[in-house]
């Protein structure tokens, strides 16, 4: 049992040995040493959807517990990498400081000259990671992002060579012989000009200057409310109990590997701003107070 010394103030570091110490082979957590990035692949996401669902709260406590845990996160994917040799902690700090500092050379003088007369951000992302055709450009969107977000971002980087509707008059056409096709599919065809309403329908939205997402979240939430005759109020959205209220449960067995991502996450984040504490799944307890 180890007798770890309480402190008035933590740093990144101390979260980082915390870490360790919970991933050593020979004294370590049962759990927390045998996991992989694999096996915490949907943690990573669920963190992200609940630290959203404190944005969207408006809620300062909430939001700085659940910033935590997408730091805890990236601590822990970093150890991981640390024990393989490959990276650390402080390499993944560093490039992010080096990025930020490159990404504004209207800022930093080191930046300005190394980039004069760049001054576009996409410009300067292509230059930094190499990226100079249009393949280079798609390849490189993450086909993990969730449908809508990944059609809009595949539009908005085809726009920038000149691909697709150049205006909204355009993609309103385009949405409409879209929305015809539809209305004329065979069933054995339904499916695909489904998809191409969607995609034709998130291309209006992107140059209307809405993201599709977010629109699509929040009618969502628009609708379930309308339907159990609720008046949508900010209070509503911050009525989940603090984790630490919560019981401190742990998985009995190392979670399943997911393939891919829960994307059912962000219509249950904003159906459901509340969770019963039995339905809540918090596998990293044993750093918790």
């Amino acid at each position: 049992m180890l007798d770890w010394p309480e402190r008035e103030h933590y740093t990144a570091e101390d979260l980082i040995e915390i870490l360790r110490i919970l991933r050593d082979p020979e004294t370590g957590c049962p759990w927390d040493k045998v996991q992989t990035h694999q096996s915490i692949r949907k943690n990573f996401l669920e963190e992200t959807y609940e630290a959203l669902e404190a944005l969207d709260a408006d809620d300062p406590a909430m939001l700085r517990e659940e910033l935590g845990d997408v730091l805890m996160q990236v601590a822990f994917h970093a150890v991981m990498e640390e024990e393989r040799g490959r990276f650390d902690f402080e390499q993944v700090c560093r490039e992010v400081c080096e990025k930020l500092v490159f990404r504004h050379p209207n800022i930093f003088a080191s930046s300005a000259a190394e980039n004069a007369g760049i001054n576009s951000w996409d410009a300067l992302k292509n230059k930094e990671k190499g990226r100079r055709t249009l393949a280079d450009e798609l390849g490189t969107v993450p086909a993990t992002l969730p449908a809508l977000m990944y059609a809009q971002k595949l539009q908005k980087r085809a726009a920038g060579h000149g691909l697709g509707a150049v205006d909204q008059e355009c993609a309103a056409a385009a949405l409409r012989a879209a929305e015809q096709n539809w209305d004329a599919a065979a069933p054995e065809d339904a499916a695909a000009r489904a998809g191409e309403l969607l995609f034709a329908a998130v291309n209006a939205i992107r140059l209307a200057g809405v993201d599709a997402e977010e629109a699509l979240t929040f009618a969502s939430k628009r609708s379930c409310d309308n339907s159990c005759g609720i008046r949508a109020r900010p209070s509503t959205l911050a009525a989940r109990p603090p984790k630490s209220e919560l019981p401190r449960r742990r998985p009995n067995s190392k979670p399943s590997v997911s393939t891919m991502p829960d994307t059912s996450r962000p219509l249950r984040a904003a159906f459901s701003r509340t969770k019963p504490a039995s339905e809540r799944r918090r596998p990293f307890a044993s750093i918790r107070p």
